[in-house]
């Protein structure tokens, strides 16, 4: 059973996130060795939470699969560190899975200079989440990821309740139990983490186990929606050396031709790794291997596979 402290202040129960950290007792007074020690042991309990909310991350990646191939979108949406992490992992779908910057989309409290200074004023104001969300257009076509590290922030609560409101799919992402906080939603994502280090500072192993989290999430979906041939990235946008070196190293390990040939066949298909292998494993020419990929839904094994029934 949790224990919950008593705040001997205001006689209030302190939720979970809030409490106070007994292993990390006298910290100030400890020496490099012993704080970077507590530290290591205690980064092992986010992967602990991550473990044990399996089946609801599990059920929120399918979820979000489908609402992705009917067209809809993916929101994260939270304040200070929990808005910060949202941000980042939608921002990295682009470049990582090639993917319009409108399908996954951060939202942040106070919009883009949050990401650098913070805005606590604005975690208590639940209609700016709402009016957020109507600014992209947020409908039920769309599924939602409310990040709230203390499952109490006004600002993330307006928004989850919007999004069920509106029938749109509805996640939240929280570290304390239900005793501590109910969320509205439809996929109740629990990471329980215990007390912080620091007392309160959920940047620490609550902010960890959100963003391994989230990158199992998003990494996933990007799975399910073909963006993934074994475990490359074949819809990665070659836009820089570093990219094209990889590009290349892809086609050559899983296409079976030489860097040369790797290098024609990036620059014949506009630098589409997907095109180019697919190009490579079947002999197909550009165009009917184009064809042949866009009636497969861009997904590769599809694609190969339909060959192979011929």
């Amino acid at each position: 059973m949790i224990n919950r402290n008593k705040d001997s202040k205001n006689n209030n129960y302190r939720i979970l996130t809030e409490q106070i950290n007994l292993t990390s007792n006298e910290l100030d007074i400890k020496s490099t060795n012993e704080i970077v020690n507590i530290f290591s042991e205690a980064d092992k309990e986010p992967q602990k939470a991550v473990e044990n909310a399996i089946p609801e991350i599990v059920n929120a990646i399918d979820e979000i699969t489908v609402r992705l191939k009917s067209n809809g979108r993916l929101f994260y949406i939270g304040t200070g560190t929990s808005g910060r992490l949202g941000v980042l992992d939608a921002s990295e779908c682009p470049p990582t899975f090639c993917t319009n910057p409108d399908m996954v989309q951060g939202i942040i409290a106070g919009g883009i200079p949050s990401l650098t200074k913070s805005s606590e004023s604005l975690e208590d104001l639940s209609e700016i989440s709402v009016a957020d969300l109507k600014d992209r257009n947020f409908t039920n076509r769309d599924a939602l990821i409310g990040i709230t590290a203390s499952g109490r922030t006004p600002y993330v609560l307006g928004a989850l309740n919007y999004s069920k409101n509106i029938d749109a799919l509805t996640i939240s992402i929280s570290s304390v139990p239900e005793c501590d906080s109910t969320l509205n939603n439809d996929i109740d994502i629990r990471l329980i983490t215990g007390p912080e280090i620091l007392a309160g500072s959920t940047r620490l192993k609550a902010g960890t186990a959100t963003k391994m989290a989230l990158n199992i999430i998003s990494t996933s979906v990007m799975i399910k929606l073909g963006k993934v041939y074994c475990n490359r990235m074949i819809d990665l946008s070659v836009n820089n050396d570093k990219l094209m070196d990889r590009a290349i190293g892809i086609l050559c390990d899983i296409g079976s031709v030489d860097k040369e040939s790797a290098f024609q066949l990036l620059k014949k298909t506009n630098g589409s790794v997907k095109l180019s292998l697919l190009i490579a494993l079947s002999g197909m020419d550009v165009i009917e291997a184009k064809q042949l990929l866009n009636d497969s839904n861009g997904n590769l094994r599809t694609a190969l596979i339909t060959i192979k029934s011929y």
